[in-house]
């Protein structure tokens, strides 16, 4: 197969699958020198958008292309002129797939078992579903429909579910967010997992986007329809089940689990066989963090971020971003990534852009304030919203204590649910006053979009102060990075505490806990994601890990 890039095409052209496919072909015959009807087959791979010229921005395509022989493909190379070589490449089209089902005599009595059910946990359990495994796949939260009516309950009556959230429940925390599916990192698995969730009911496009993203009004269902197909390979999915406890042999492996089951007249405990776990626990599961410090696991400090979520009016957004272009219907809502490396040698960054989206209320314990950011699948919101974050290091954090970052967040989210009044409302300050060192005290021509309303005051209380000096110092860097950024009526809102696992679960080589063979920590709770795709891939990987080990 050959990839060929840099294919321009207009916003009209390339606002459908088709005309692009149509723009592909085209090229493809026109940089091979052959005729459209030699192209035995033509796909879409990447469609990204250069906006670097106000006044001229167009798609840019990628394809994969398969010519009818081998014969003809070599003799297209050949003739490629030194203008277009650059452009074209022969790549490797064998599919990455799941593991094929394990013969019955390396099948393990004891099934495995995946604790979190995620986007690490889910694909876990996906693949041993698929090699045959028939794994237990156990998640504190509810399923989709659950959850949902357990978050619709605490906008409503502010009564809090410590188990069914925005940061438990099937899917995790990123199935009520934007859904954002690019990633920095490359990995085999990557188109594998994107196939799954187009399988599972998510649009097409995210195969070939640059940007990608699901939707938080979509997602419900793919991670749904995934449980369903591990269901079917003979899977079990138990939801309102936590683990408590978990019980090890001499040589430091698995022997069972102690969990707490829900079944809506009470908890019920349980001790549950296991000598394989991948522990995919996500990064807001604290009760399993010191769970581990107390069984005697290695778990190390690692670096996390922390700071509040920035509103914008997402027209002005797109007008930074598009120019003239701004509200052409095939460019959406414009999303954007910003950073800036301060003098005091700290970065300030924004996380999880929502574009058209809107600020949630993403508390977990009881008496804590803590935002995020969700968009639906049309992004058709009137503002924009990032995490704006600086990062906390290990140094940052008193004493030894492995969990002091888990202890900063706690007691940062008591201090904004003080500040917001003591019933979920969360400190709000425009941009401005904070520039400024004074209190908020209205509303500007944003209105904030976090469900439970905010509370207009000076947001400095709410975080330690190396943070708020450096976003003080950071958002005017950020503003000449991207014109409007540092409007003095943006909103931020306190705060975001959870955009990443403040400890590392050590692991080795075999992706398995030092001194613990048999029990894999994985994902963004155990310190090894930092998003949807990562740590979906990281999921598969330790899945792999633990049949690899049979």
């Amino acid at each position: 197969m050959l990839e060929i890039t840099q294919i321009p095409v207009s916003l009209d052209t390339g606002a459908t699958e088709q005309g692009c496919l149509d723009a592909c072909r085209s090229e493809a015959a026109r940089v091979l020198s052959c005729r459209p009807e030699d192209l035995a087959h033509v796909e879409l791979h990447r469609k990204s958008v250069d906006a670097r010229k106000k006044r001229e921005v167009h798609f840019v395509l990628s394809a994969h292309v398969n010519l009818r022989t081998r014969a003809a493909e070599e003799a297209a190379l050949r003739r490629l002129s030194a203008r277009n070589a650059s452009r074209v490449r022969k790549i490797d089209d064998t599919p990455v797939n799941y593991p094929a089902p394990l013969h019955a005599s390396r099948r393990p009595e004891i099934r495995p078992v995946v604790v979190g059910a995620g986007c690490a946990g889910l694909f876990a359990a996906l693949t041993l579903a698929e090699a045959g495994l028939r794994p237990l796949l156990i998640e504190r939260g509810d399923n989709a429909e659950r959850r949902t009516t357990a978050i619709d309950r605490f906008i409503k009556t502010r009564e809090l579910d410590p188990e069914s959230n925005i940061q438990f429940g099937l899917g995790g925390a990123g199935t009520f967010s934007d859904g954002k599916l690019n990633t920095g990192t490359k990995n085999p698995h990557h188109r594998l997992i994107l196939q799954t969730m187009v399988d599972a009911g998510a649009a097409r496009d995210i195969l070939w986007d640059s940007k990608p993203h699901v939707g938080s009004d979509v997602l419900p269902l793919v991670v749904t329809h995934i449980v369903r197909r591990i269901e079917q390979l003979g899977g079990e999915v138990r939801f309102r089940c936590r683990m408590v406890d978990i019980e090890r042999t001499v040589t430091g492996a698995p022997k069972a689990i102690t969990v707490e089951q829900d079944g809506g007249a009470g908890e019920a405990t349980e001790r549950i066989a296991a000598n394989r776990i991948i522990l995919a626990c996500g990064h807001s599961a604290r009760d399993v963090f010191e769970l581990l410090v107390r069984r005697g696991f290695a778990v190390e400090r690692k670096t996390f971020a922390m700071g509040v979520r920035i509103e914008h009016l997402q027209a002005d957004i797109d007008r930074a971003q598009y120019g003239p272009a701004a509200g052409h219907p095939a460019l959406g809502a414009a999303p954007y990534k910003l950073v800036a490396h301060m003098p005091n040698g700290r970065n300030v960054f924004t996380f999880c852009m929502c574009p058209g989206g809107e600020v949630v209320a993403a508390a977990s314990e009881a008496g804590g304030v803590v935002v995020n950011g969700a968009s639906l699948h049309a992004r058709a919101g009137v503002n924009a919203n990032a995490a704006l974050l600086v990062n906390v290091n290990p140094d940052d954090l008193p004493g030894t204590d492995p969990l002091a970052g888990v202890e900063l967040q706690r007691r940062c989210e008591r201090r904004a649910f003080e500040m917001g009044g003591g019933d979920y409302r969360a400190p709000a300050q425009l941009v401005g006053d904070f520039l400024s060192g004074r209190e908020s005290a209205r509303v500007g021509r944003i209105q904030p979009t976090y469900p439970l309303g905010v509370t207009w005051t000076a947001i400095d209380e709410a975080l330690p102060s190396h943070i708020v000096e450096t976003l003080r110092a950071g958002i005017p860097a950020l503003g000449k990075k991207l014109r409007g950024y540092s409007d003095d009526e943006a909103v931020l809102t306190a705060i975001e505490s959870r955009s990443s696992s403040p400890v590392t679960v050590v692991r080795d080589r075999s992706c398995t806990a030092l001194g613990a063979p048999g029990i894999y920590p994985c994902g963004e709770g155990a310190g090894y994601a930092g998003g949807i795709m990562s740590a979906a891939a990281d999921g598969i990987r330790c899945a792999e890990a633990l049949i690899d080990s049979l």
